[in-house]
């Protein structure tokens, strides 16, 4: 039996730093409100963008959790009792939790009509890059098909990265 590992051995900080940019991407735009407010057209479209990159990102983060089942833990490091899962969302992106939520906290600044949220958004983008990065580390050493996976599927946004 493997002893219990210590706090922060499986990732905890980054769960940590992942809940704080969450807040501040959250209540950005009620603790500073946009100083020049979008001009019309763009605050229109921003409702428009942003409904759809909200409800866009939303669907492919719970999608993500669905296919991922079981194997879903709030670290990086995966479970030991977990498998590889390449089916559903995960044929498109590699990591669709972390792509839904980005897509949603960019379609939130839109909502909000945020350039400051807007750029959160973009913090957590690069967060989670480096996040997932981490995790693939581990994802490698415990499934010998990851890197093949890796080629041929793209990390956070389908098609594009």
């Amino acid at each position: 039996m493997n002893p219990k590992p210590k706090w922060g051995q499986r990732g905890e900080w980054y769960v940590v730093i992942q809940i704080v940019l969450f807040g501040l991407i959250f209540f950005a735009p009620l603790i500073v409100p946009a100083i020049i407010p979008w001009p019309t057209p763009l605050d229109t479209i921003g409702l428009v963008v942003g409904s759809g990159l909200a409800l866009f990102g939303g669907g492919v983060a719970v999608v993500g959790v669905l296919n991922l089942g079981r194997n879903l833990t709030a670290v990086p490091h995966p479970k030991e009792d977990a498998v590889f899962v390449e089916h559903g969302v995960y044929r498109f992106v590699r990591h669709p939790i972390y792509c839904g939520i980005i897509f949603g906290a960019v379609g939130w600044a839109c909502l909000q009509n945020s350039l400051l949220t807007l750029l959160l958004a973009l913090v957590l983008f690069i967060f989670f890059d480096i996040k997932s990065r981490r995790e693939e580390k581990w994802l490698v050493e415990k499934y010998p098909a990851y890197p093949d996976y890796q080629r041929r599927v793209r990390k956070l946004i389908p098609l594009v990265y």
